[in-house]
């Protein structure tokens, strides 16, 4: 599995989550919502450490990470965070 996030995204997530280099960010499964991957599922997104992660990637200083207990949500798609204009927030696209 491999994880991007591009800089939009990234320059949404600083703003919002008032980030900092060295900060890490968690996308985490949680019931509800809607997803092209797991139906009743979806990611949260929380300012956070790593307890024990199972992928992350750093952009600008800043560390994105899913936890190894939540890559099952994946199901072997790879993770792609882009920002869209028209809702003004980042989109999670499995690839």
């Amino acid at each position: 599995m491999n994880m991007k996030v591009n800089k939009d995204a990234l320059d949404w997530y600083k703003e919002e989550l008032e980030l900092e280099t060295g900060d890490q960010v968690r996308f985490f499964v949680r019931y509800g919502g809607c997803s092209n991957v797991q139906k009743g599922f979806s990611l949260g997104v929380s300012k956070d450490q790593p307890v024990n992660a199972g992928i992350s990637t750093e952009v600008e200083g800043i560390t994105f990470f899913i936890e190894e207990s939540d890559l099952w949500y994946f199901d072997n798609h790879d993770l792609s965070v882009t920002y869209s204009d028209q809702s003004e927030e980042p989109v999670f696209n499995y690839v």
